[in-house]
């Protein structure tokens, strides 16, 4: 019944495709950071790569499964501002990563 709901919709398939893709990119942008990292020993590398996988993937990945979860019945709606919260905590993380590595040295 999840995946007839997913596909179901042309507009609904497209956000299904536009997520898949958006975390796939993040996930790429932060594992070559996390490779300038390992190759450079570089602190601001590794907090660049933390800050771009959690800006990115994480919070794609919290953001569109709990919003299945939700739409599902799986999560009571009562928890939406819950999830509204951990996603904006996950992107908040992510920049403040983002933010450190650029001034760090």
């Amino acid at each position: 019944m999840l995946g007839l709901t997913l596909i179901g919709d042309p507009v609904q398939a497209l956000v299904v495709a536009l997520a898949t893709l958006s975390t796939a990119i993040g996930l790429l942008i932060g594992y070559q950071a996390y490779r300038g990292f390992r190759r450079h020993d570089s602190r601001p590398m590794q907090l660049l790569s933390i800050g771009l996988l959690l800006l990115t993937a994480v919070t794609y990945s919290i953001s569109f499964g709990g919003s299945i979860l939700l739409r599902e019945g799986i999560i009571p709606l009562a928890y939406r501002d819950a999830h509204t919260v951990l996603v904006r905590v996950t992107q908040l993380a992510g920049l403040s990563c983002i933010l450190y590595s650029l001034y760090s040295r």
